[in-house]
């Protein structure tokens, strides 16, 4: 097992980070800055899968930043789930650089683009790999106030009206998840995950502990947009850059759920049953809500964010059942999902950057991508991807999680989920027919260019791989429960004891 600092760890959140500070020293000349941000996805995403091959070979790895022996000091603790989660917000994060770098977006040009978006990634990184909950909340507020500024500065009019409700309800998620660590630290006097996992196994619940529960559910569910904490989600989404939409709504929100996998897997085991009952009712809620709510909207974009709330709740339910084919089919979902829904809004931005006002409303765009050859077969391979038709990488996510619900014998919710997974297909075709396959109105002014398509490539392409040569990404993730389950392997890497 692993006992020294592993630099690679820092690498997949300090590169973003020191580049940002970079970029914005280099903010008169954008080619550097793009070089800079290039170089920094690149880097971010080598290290963290240096980080995933280290922990398949030699355990969970650990950085003690000063020095300092745990559980005193800050520590960054990437087991093998968040090794998964930490590779999937890299490719993704490197996906939206370079798609911000044939983006045709004003706001992609203002200084302060590239340094935010390096920003956020590196919160996203540090969120995926801390072990210590206060230092959680310091990488999620870094995370949530750049993503803020990046919709703010959108050039949809609408951007500042989106972000600052973001900001008023994403106060409340942090008063809850600062509540919860209060509490905490109020009742056992750590903030180490690890120390706080090995205190709760006793079985005691003293003062706050389950109070504490209660906070960091709720903060978790905000920071994933889960019902009822829902709201928020379809204009702040909406409204964003195109790079910045494709990362929000694919990698941003699953720092909800590892938080939740953390929280029934590692600490509140003892009540994990309550809370995967409650997973389990909102997210059969998440999943009709969220696909009826993208059949019926008028937005391209504002379809694929409810989408998100739909596929969240697939994911919630092999949370819910919690046995580990489910929890192997809800990381498998999760990271696939990424991938499929990252691409899908890359396209969509490509399509409505064609269009004068830049509108990615379905009256607007329809029949812009007639003539987009590529555009069209990779949004195609996208929305089959998403509704789970074989042989994509979206057939296993849903392959996985029906074995998981067989598992563990909840036939009326899979029953329910599998006719739910139905309205994907419906609304991704009749996306996909209004955009590319009608004829364009005889007034419409289509513009000759619009933003690149190589990034939706990489990620499309990663969708028919990960289709077709499935067995790496389970057999990962089947590793990844399996240290999951066994709460000791975690404790011991970081206390040593």
């Amino acid at each position: 097992m692993n006992t020294f600092n592993n630099p690679l760890i820092l690498g997949a959140i300090f590169l973003p980070i020191g580049g940002a500070a970079l970029s914005l020293l280099l903010a008169q000349n954008r080619t550097y800055q793009h070089f800079i941000g290039l170089l920094s996805g690149i880097g971010a995403w080598l290290s963290t899968l240096g980080v995933l091959y280290f922990n398949l070979t030699q355990g969970p790895q650990v950085y003690r930043l000063g020095g300092w022996e745990t559980p005193y000091g800050i520590i960054l603790v990437p087991d093998l789930i968040g090794s998964i989660f930490g590779l999937m917000a890299s490719t993704v994060v490197l996906g939206g650089i370079i798609y911000a770098l044939g983006c045709k977006d004003k706001c992609v040009t203002y200084p302060v683009f590239m340094p935010l978006f390096l920003c956020m990634a590196g919160g996203l990184h540090g969120a995926m790999y801390t072990g210590d909950i206060f230092t959680l909340f310091v990488f999620i507020e870094l995370m949530v106030m750049s993503s803020v500024v990046l919709v703010a500065i959108s050039d949809n009019r609408l951007g500042v009206e989106a972000a600052i409700k973001y900001l008023l309800i994403s106060a409340l998620g942090t008063l809850f998840l600062l509540v919860g660590i209060a509490a905490i630290y109020a009742t056992f006097g750590t903030l180490n995950l690890a120390d706080i996992a090995r205190k709760l196994a006793s079985g005691e619940r003293p003062l706050l502990a389950q109070a504490a529960a209660v906070m960091l559910m709720c903060a978790f569910l905000l920071k994933s947009a889960i019902f009822p904490f829902h709201f928020w989600q379809p204009d702040f989404h909406t409204t964003a850059p195109t790079p910045v939409h494709a990362v929000l709504s694919s990698v941003v929100v699953k720092v909800g759920i590892l938080g939740l996998i953390r929280l029934t897997n590692l600490l509140f085991t003892a009540e994990a049953p309550l809370i995967r009952s409650l997973l389990l009712v909102l997210g059969l809620i998440g999943i009709f809500f969220g696909s009826l709510a993208a059949l019926r909207t008028y937005d391209a974009k504002r379809m694929l964010a409810y989408s998100t709330f739909g596929q969240i709740g697939f994911i919630l339910l092999g949370i819910g059942w919690g046995t580990p084919a489910a929890l192997v089919g809800a990381v498998v979902y999760a990271f696939n999902h990424a991938l499929i829904k990252s691409s899908l809004l890359m396209i969509t931005g490509a399509i409505s950057s064609r269009m004068p006002t830049k509108s990615a409303k379905l009256a607007d765009i329809g029949g812009v991508g007639k003539t987009l050859t590529l555009a069209n077969i990779l949004y195609l391979l996208g929305g089959l991807a998403l509704a789970g038709v074989p042989p994509l990488n979206g057939f296993i996510s849903k392959v996985t999680l029906i074995q998981g619900g067989i598992d563990a014998h909840s036939f009326l919710p899979l029953i329910l989920a599998v006719g739910a997974g139905l309205i994907t297909l419906l609304y991704m075709i009749r996306t996909w027919q209004l955009m590319f396959q009608q004829p364009p109105a005889p007034e419409l002014k289509v513009k000759p260019k619009g933003d690149q398509l190589f990034a939706p490539l990489m990620l499309i392409s990663l969708c028919v791989l990960l289709g077709i040569f499935a067995a790496p990404l389970v057999d990962v993730a089947t590793d990844a429960v399996t240290q999951l389950n066994d709460s000791q392997i975690y404790i011991t890497s970081v206390l040593g004891h």
